[in-house]
């Protein structure tokens, strides 16, 4: 692609997302001449967002045309890449995703990308998505369509189902895991290399290896593991020890897709702590803009992966990504072709590569192979505004423990997020 190319940031007056994505694509090096369209709904925090845009590409002379709208059909004309990370009325609507299931009795973790508040997530977010996608397929069909937004795992599969427009997913979990691993076995996160496979929030990591000499680490993990912390992820080292593989990113991350992954943690998110982080952000970009130095971080990589995609793409780099979310059409082959998958991928001119590390361990796949069934029974609840699927979809969930608190929780989160569930093809 020519240096003409446009990329549109959905979301880029979000206070939690935002500096992320700014970070890493002024800290490129391969994105010089190109155009940063920044999209945002709120025009006083995207002007805010738009200076500081503007003050990176100064101080870093990445050499970018910075451009901002309200107006996402302008944005889109002619776009290479879209990404994504919005979100409706984001903490209000999860505080009740997570606390509603737990008024009737459920049991759960986070209720954002599994269980009864994944549903909801999917049931509302997906609309939204396609209206996106349709302006993407008339106004620049060819570009790219890079997600951040949960829930990942149901928003790809719904694109690879029911939309032409290429998409890929990115997540940060597979760091996570490695992570985990490399505290554990108390080795530096650089020396840790690990493939992981599988589905977002629950990949199996397929290798952990030492990066400089290729020695397998597995032994190492589980030797350094029998005695380690027992307070430290729980979970996830009760799974570890009955299949044999580690499981990422976190116990409240996979835990959201297991009957008894409360017991790795039942407090949810801390809402508390993501206000205060965005209510300081705020008050930091204030005293940027009016002046004061830039904290140094803000001129650093943040390791999301976004920026190294479109820079493999438009060099032709041939570059591989550790992790993307793609649907799955044989990608991982003992999971469903209809499934989204989170697997390693390789980015050129030609677009996203899936890379297939085979088939996964027999007992894994039928772990994960009931999260995807909920997930595709989402999906169509969501494509079709269907109460009835949805309520199917609770029915199999296996966090979900009544068959009454299920119809119960439904009718009243189905109220709460009437307005935003429609019909998306």
């Amino acid at each position: 692609m020519a240096n003409h190319t446009k990329i549109v940031f959905l979301g880029a007056s979000s206070m939690s997302f935002g500096l992320s994505m700014l970070r890493d694509i002024f800290s490129s090096g391969e994105l010089r001449g190109l155009t940063l369209t920044l999209v945002g709904r709120n025009p006083k925090t995207l002007a805010k967002m738009a200076e500081l845009a503007k003050l990176l590409n100064t101080k870093t002379g990445a050499g970018l045309i910075i451009e901002q709208t309200t107006d996402r059909r302008a944005a889109f004309d002619g776009a290479g890449f879209v990404v994504n990370a919005t979100a409706i009325d984001r903490n209000r609507l999860w505080k009740l995703d997570f606390g509603v299931p737990r008024k009737y009795g459920i049991r759960h973790t986070l209720g954002e990308n599994g269980g009864p508040g994944g549903l909801f997530f999917t049931l509302r977010t997906l609309p939204l998505v396609f209206d996106f996608v349709r302006e993407m397929q008339e106004l620049c069909p060819k570009a790219l369509f890079i997600n951040f937004s949960n829930p990942e795992s149901r928003i790809i599969l719904a694109l690879g189902k029911y939309s032409p427009i290429r998409a890929l997913g990115l997540c940060h979990g597979i760091f996570m895991g490695q992570g985990a691993v490399a505290r554990i076995m108390r080795l530096p996160y650089e020396q840790v290399d690990v493939w992981g496979a599988g589905i977002n929030h629950f990949q199996c990591l397929l290798q952990i290896r030492n990066r400089a000499t290729g020695e397998d680490l597995y032994p190492l993990l589980r030797a350094k593991e029998q005695d380690y912390d027992p307070s430290f992820a729980p979970l996830t080292r009760r799974l570890f020890r009955a299949f044999g593989y580690w499981m990422t990113c976190s116990d409240e991350h996979f835990g959201e897709y297991l009957a008894y992954g409360w017991e790795g943690s039942e407090k949810g998110y801390d809402f508390a702590a993501d206000e205060r982080g965005r209510a300081e952000f705020a008050n930091t970009l204030d005293h940027v803009l009016a002046g004061a130095p830039l904290p140094p971080d803000w001129l650093t990589p943040s390791g999301e992966r976004a920026a190294a995609a479109i820079g493999g793409i438009i060099h032709n780099k041939k570059r591989v990504l550790e992790s993307g979310i793609v649907f799955n059409q044989g990608v991982v082959p003992n999971l469903p072709p209809d499934a989204a998958v989170e697997v390693p991928v390789m980015t050129d001119a030609a677009g996203i590569h899936p890379i297939s590390l085979g088939p996964l361990p027999d007992p894994i796949a039928k772990l994960l192979n009931t999260q995807v069934s909920v997930q595709q029974l989402a999906v169509e609840a969501a494509v079709h505004a269907s109460k009835e699927i949805a309520l199917q979809a609770l029915l199999i969930d296996p966090v979900v423990n009544s068959a009454s608190a299920a119809v119960k929780l439904l009718d009243e989160l189905w109220d709460v997020n009437r307005c935003y569930i429609r019909p998306c093809v």
